[in-house]
């Protein structure tokens, strides 16, 4: 959201407060100084909505519309508080140039009455009329198309309009309100109830998800021609020409217009659809706090970009923290993402926890059992594989997942921690023609993996710390070791980091330095302009991948970290054996099969390098 629009309200904010504030109780302006509060409502309620809805559609029980939604329509839909900030703003201005206006009452029943009335009859007439017009192909193609572009709604699809549709709109709602104030029987609870009344009806129409219950036309038969479902609206979005009217379907009835599949598709939404298993459950966990507004579920504007790329942690840091604590007392782990590529149904689980609790001792084992009664659940979903991101695969925590696999020898799901697959990203990374790397982090798995690959394709690997050196080694074959020096002169021009990476070694490079890292967390900082920071191991995902509209990350848009699209490729491979602990599944070989698979290497440096 686009701060500089908010700072218009600013001194209309400062002048009702301080009127208010500074006049007698009687004469207090209760309607210009409740425009803020309920600014501010809206704005939750509308991220209320928008979280619960695209919930609802990962579990897709209910959902309606089963189509990809994309970065293009996120990218469509950002702004979609403009309408509220512009409602906003026309109630401080004719607040101030109405003098009736601002001695309005809490409460007036004949202001309901008329409110209720009015919106009945010429808002809803006119509204269906104008719609109609708007599905002209001369009009259609100009303005209502913006709308219709989004086939899967979303909440605030509701209000994505061109800007002189929207004025429209603007005018129709106004008539309710502005009647009650020329007529004196405005209040404030009917005006601005009127306006939530509003939003909760656009939102329910475009949440892509039944929940009315159909106990309310059961007991009030007369309700289906008053109030429409979400069903009913989304016919709008799939056949256009049928299901015109605004809130209340009485005028498609009236007119001929209402689709004769509308309470057939009630029907099965409301029932629900069998709910589909995944085929591969990745694991990930939160990372900042501020990350929590990163997911799917969160903001999709920030989850639409890279996490190191939004300063909501800066903005709202108090409100960042609070929201962060109480999301690390969720017991859980709950799902943020369900994908599709071909046939297979692809989720993302969220750890509700953060690295710095995965990294501590008091709460490394809360974290554990967490993990573990998360690959339960995927072999209780009849998950086929099962991906550790992130840290859920740390040695310390269940030796790269094979802690489980010793516990239930039986476990059909395959645990894969995607190390061949990642290798192989890196092993793309790296400069052709290099002779020689620097090798710096920890003793691993990844990092035995990397130095074994690189080894056998006869690259030079220098180690400047003593215990890691002894520790590849050990792990290496005899012939081998020719490959492995023992140096601190931090002369490559490659250097491969994991995680960790220090300001101190960063000012040891050379210019030109290549930092290429293997973890799966990128450097802390990157402080040398005058070297090349690479990305962490990832690959581009195929075109036909379908319902991508979040960055995992600090990943840019549809690139995937190696380690979850190892366990997409492990499923479309069918292969029966777990990557996990000692086992590998082989660089080349899961190299091949991503690539054969539509996947395509990344390499950030590259990519800008290109542009």
């Amino acid at each position: 959201m686009d701060g500089l629009k908010y700072a218009l309200l600013a001194p209309w904010a400062v002048r009702s407060t301080y009127r208010f504030l500074t006049s007698e109780k009687g004469e207090r302006d209760l309607l210009s100084f409740f425009v803020l509060p309920v600014l501010l409502l809206r704005l939750l309620y509308s991220q209320v909505w928008i979280s619960v809805s695209r919930h609802q559609t990962a579990r897709s029980k209910h959902r309606i519309v089963n189509k990809s939604l994309d970065f293009d329509q996120v990218d469509r839909e950002r702004n979609w508080d403009d309408q509220i900030v512009l409602t906003a703003l026309l109630f401080y201005v004719v607040n101030a140039a109405v003098p009736v206006a601002q001695g309005v009452p809490w409460w007036n029943s004949k202001g309901l009455v008329v409110s209720v009335l009015l919106h009945a009859g010429p808002v809803e007439f006119f509204y269906y009329w104008f719609h109609r017009a708007l599905h002209h192909h001369y009009l259609y193609s100009r303005y209502h198309s913006h709308h219709h572009a989004s086939i899967v709604t979303e909440p605030i699809t509701s209000v994505i309009h061109p800007f002189a549709e929207e004025l429209v709109y603007f005018v129709l709602f106004a008539i309710p309100l502005l009647t009650t104030i020329g007529t004196q029987t405005a209040s404030v609870t009917v005006t601005n109830g009127y306006l939530i009344y509003i939003d909760f009806m656009n939102y329910l129409g475009h949440c892509n998800f039944e929940l009315v219950p159909k106990c309310l036309f059961d007991v009030f038969p007369p309700l289906k021609y008053l109030m429409y479902t979400p069903s009913f609206h989304s016919l709008h979005h799939t056949q256009f020409r049928t299901n015109y009217s605004l809130f209340m379907p009485a005028y498609d009835y009236l007119y001929g217009t209402l689709d004769k599949s509308s309470d057939d598709l009630y029907e099965r939404t409301l029932h629900g659809r069998e709910e589909e298993a995944p085929d591969v459950v990745h694991l990930t966990h939160l990372t900042t706090p501020d990350s929590v507004f990163h997911l799917r579920l969160g903001f999709a504007s920030l989850a639409s970009a890279p996490l190191a790329s939004n300063k909501l942690r800066l903005r709202l840091r108090v409100v960042v923290r609070a929201i962060a604590a109480l999301v690390s007392r969720v017991g859980r782990t709950f799902r943020a993402e369900a994908n599709r590529l071909h046939n297979l149904n692809i989720e993302t689980w969220v750890i509700p926890r953060y690295t710095s609790q995965y990294l501590s001792k008091d709460e490394a084992y809360a974290v554990s059992r967490l993990v573990e009664k998360a690959v339960s659940d995927a072999e209780a979903s009849g998950a086929r594989v099962l991906t550790l991101g992130l840290l859920n695969q740390a040695y310390e925590l269940n030796m790269n997942g094979e802690l489980y696999v010793i516990r239930k020898p039986s476990l059909k799901t395959k645990i894969v921690d995607g190390t061949s697959l990642a290798v192989a990203a890196v092993l793309h990374m790296i400069p052709r023609g290099t002779k020689d790397v620097l090798l710096l982090g920890n003793s691993g798995k990844m990092t035995f993996v990397l130095t074994l690959a690189l080894c056998e394709r006869e690259i030079q690997v220098q180690v400047a710390d003593e215990y890691l050196y002894d520790c590849l080694k050990q792990e290496l074959r005899q012939e081998m070791h020719k490959h492995l020096v023992l140096s601190r002169s931090y002369s490559s021009k490659v250097w491969l980091v994991g995680d960790g990476l220090t300001d101190e070694e960063q000012r040891r490079a050379r210019e030109g330095v290549h930092f290429v890292p293997y973890s799966q967390f990128p450097p802390n900082n990157a402080i040398r302009q005058d070297c090349v920071y690479h990305s962490t191991p990832a690959l581009l995902v195929p075109d036909s991948f379908e319902n991508l509209h979040a960055c995992e990350n600090w990943l840019p848009r549809r690139v995937m970290s190696a380690w979850r699209a190892a366990g997409i490729v492990h499923a479309l491979q069918k292969w029966d054996a777990h990557e996990c602990g000692a086992a590998i599944t082989g660089v080349d070989k899961a190299w091949s099969a991503a690539m054969a698979h539509g996947f395509r290497p990344f390499d950030r440096s590259a990519t800008a390098a290109a542009k």
